[in-house]
């Protein structure tokens, strides 16, 4: 079963964080979406945060473990946020039992295909041999040869916990998910469509939803409205999130 963070009582809404995230990225805003009135559920998806590792991973297998964990929480009429690779899940998951789900938020991820484009940030991870028991500022000194990013790096570096008491580690699969990151990108396929009300927002200074995606993004999300948050990357629920919380509060109530 997923791991998960339950806050709040009321209408449910689920939150899946992206590639390489967990459920802590969205504590703060979790917390706010509770106050206003849902039963928020943070869940870390298979090889990420403090859910099961898999050798296996992609799309079908992430909807599955997702039905699951409704089915063991009593989800029926959900409300669906998802960032990232947790909006693909959320794609594919909304059009696969659009019975289950009565609106869909996106964040800044599109039903097209994307080719492959972690490889740096894998190459950083992969660097760092926790058998010499680096401290976290030597972990964060070997990701910053690869990641000049300062966001980039503290999103990563959240991932890191004292497995021992001496050595420290990744919570994520890091072995897996190098292996299988071409599965990221996997398009919706084209007979997939949600009817019901959807969101999609993007970063305005991001480049994965273009303004050439929007004939196909309509073409499975009808009942759709795209916002875009400008003068924001990828992370946009991060960099803006009181604007983010406005414009998702007002699209669910």
């Amino acid at each position: 079963m997923l791991y998960s963070k339950i806050e709040g009582t009321g209408k449910p809404l689920v939150i899946l964080h992206g590639f390489l995230g967990m459920s802590d990225n969205w504590k703060t805003l979790a917390t706010q979406y509770a106050q206003a009135g849902f039963n928020v559920h943070l869940l870390d998806l298979r090889n990420h945060g403090r859910s099961f590792h898999s050798d296996e991973f992609d799309y079908d297998l992430m909807v599955r473990d997702f039905l699951d964990y409704c089915e063991n929480h009593n989800l029926e009429k959900i409300a669906l946020l998802g960032h990232s690779m947790g909006g693909k899940v959320a794609m594919f998951f909304a059009t696969t039992y659009s019975e289950k789900v009565e609106k869909l938020i996106v964040a800044d991820i599109g039903p097209k295909y994307y080719p492959p484009h972690h490889q740096t940030i894998l190459e950083g991870l992969n660097a760092v041999d926790f058998s010499k028991k680096p401290s976290r500022n030597q972990v964060e000194e070997i990701l910053t040869t690869y990641i000049p990013d300062f966001g980039t790096r503290q999103f990563l570096m959240k991932n890191l916990y004292w497995k021992t008491p001496e050595e420290l580690a990744f919570r994520f699969n890091l072995e897996v998910l190098t292996k299988k990151v071409s599965q990221i990108g996997a398009p919706l396929p084209d007979n997939l469509i949600f009817n019901k009300p959807t969101l999609f927002i993007r970063g305005g200074n991001s480049n994965y939803i273009l303004d050439d995606d929007f004939p196909l993004i309509i073409s499975h999300f009808p009942n759709i409205s795209i916002k875009t948050i400008p003068e924001v990357g990828h992370w946009l629920h991060a960099e803006k999130p009181k604007e983010f919380l406005e414009l998702t509060l007002d699209f669910l109530k």
